[in-house]
């Protein structure tokens, strides 16, 4: 592996890409009340990070599970969850629209997740970042990938799922214009193959009002306080994560050919269940699909 695969990824997204200023869809009142209950569970989370390293794995899970499904809860946000996750510890890939997309993955899966180094400086995020094991990636320093992408094998042979967005930034999630050129980078899938384990593809989408949106997008020079607010004034918003079939790479598979197998499947996710029964698609990835598929409807 080389350095040169190293995420410095930029997507064409812009301010156009976001839906036009409206007046807020919800009170004042409520939009505070909103703002006070995410405050409550990110300060609950600072108490949850000292908690975590002394919890049993099991119960770490549930804990980091409730807690995300608690703030997706106090921001007004609706989770909806198509199919089912692999019993076994996997490398979760997911398309990367908005902050937004972390909670929803931990929500639904509460793996490690892979981040950039300043996540941990974040105040309240960043002790319970690094207290849950989340991988921190320093993309000013190439020469650490080949390392970082260790941990993340070592994780994952260590009975721990990991979450990443290979996509390295975030995109509108409509115009595919504005998509980052290079689609999914490659590295992570190396942590795949080294460990043996399943890659998870997960298809991460947002509704307004039961239309498709971009409202919960973060993009560009905006701000994260900015894009919190639009969040906090919608009315219906949902994020639904769509678990795809998993792909299981053979000893030796081509981490180029896994994820771009992997991207494929992550913005195909087929909205009803597919027939049954093993597939092999060329480098050495075998797929298998989900037992059955099902819908959890989170409401706030």
């Amino acid at each position: 592996m080389t350095t040169g695969e190293l995420w410095r990824p930029a997507s064409g997204c812009g301010p156009g890409c976001l839906p036009a200023a409206t007046d807020p869809s919800v009170p004042l009142p409520r939009r505070v009340g909103r703002l006070l209950g995410v405050l409550g569970m990110l300060l609950a989370g600072v108490g949850l990070a000292a908690l975590l390293p002394l919890l049993p794995a099991r119960n770490r899970r549930a804990a980091l599970r409730g807690w995300a499904r608690g703030t997706l809860r106090a921001l007004g946000v609706r989770l909806l969850v198509r199919g089912r996750l692999p019993h076994r510890p996997g490398l979760l890939v997911a398309n990367h629209v908005s902050w937004l997309d972390i909670l929803a993955v931990l929500a639904v899966a509460p793996a490690r997740m892979v981040a950039k180094r300043e996540v941990r400086d974040w105040p309240l995020v960043g002790p319970l970042a690094a207290a849950a094991g989340t991988v921190f990636v320093d993309r000013s320093r190439p020469r650490d990938l080949p390392a970082t992408v260790g941990r993340v094998a070592a994780a994952l042979r260590a009975g721990h799922s990991v979450a990443v967005f290979p996509e390295g930034t975030t995109w509108c999630g409509a115009a595919a214009d504005c998509r980052p050129a290079r689609g999914f980078r490659p590295a992570m899938f190396h942590a795949a193959v080294d460990a043996g384990v399943p890659v998870v593809p997960l298809r991460l989408g947002y509704r307004y009002a039961g239309d498709p949106t971009t409202l919960a997008a973060f993009l560009g020079e905006e701000t994260l306080w900015q894009s919190v607010r639009r969040v906090l004034a919608a009315r219906e918003l949902t994020v639904s994560v769509g678990v795809a079939a998993a792909l299981h790479p053979a000893a030796g598979a081509d981490r180029r050919v896994l994820a771009r197998a992997a991207e494929s499947a992550n913005h195909l996710t087929p909205a009803r269940p597919a027939p049954v029964g093993p597939a092999r698609p060329a480098g050495g990835v075998a797929g298998s699909l989900p037992l059955r598929e099902v819908e959890l409807d989170l409401a706030a």
